[in-house]
């Protein structure tokens, strides 16, 4: 059987190949990109099981991609969760508003963190939003 596919959208180098090797390491099949629009362009012709999205993008930041991709028929249903520095009171309420499904905060637990992409994965049919 073919293990999920993660598409990870993240600028910061060092924070994308530290969750991509953890992702690898877990067995996750994992496409990650430095910018929305590469994701974006991979996605015309894939359907991941999961989105990890930064929300700190330069150029159009992570909610705006978030929107479009849920505006999108072929994607709309594939559950996005980001993966942000934004912690402040409120900012979980407005990533969600946006169309992401999860949040976790940065910096990442990293011996928390397949279990918790195994989490939402396992809880996409019921509902993202209620799985943390």
């Amino acid at each position: 059987m073919k293990p999920p596919t993660i598409m990870l959208v993240e600028d910061n180098d060092a924070n994308r190949e530290l969750m991509e090797d953890l992702l690898d390491v877990a067995g996750f099949g994992v496409a990650a990109f430095p910018s929305g629009e590469e994701g974006l362009a991979w996605l015309e012709g894939n359907t991941p099981s999961l989105i990890l999205m930064d929300i700190n993008l330069p150029g159009r930041d992570g909610l705006a991609l978030t929107r479009e991709i849920k505006a999108r028929p072929e994607t709309a249903g594939v559950p996005v969760v980001a993966v942000t520095a934004y912690a402040m009171k409120g900012d979980r309420d407005r990533i969600l508003a946006a169309g992401c499904d999860g949040y976790l905060s940065k910096p990442i637990d990293v011996q928390q963190f397949p279990a918790q992409i195994g989490h939402f994965l396992s809880n996409a049919d019921c509902g993202l939003r209620n799985a943390e």
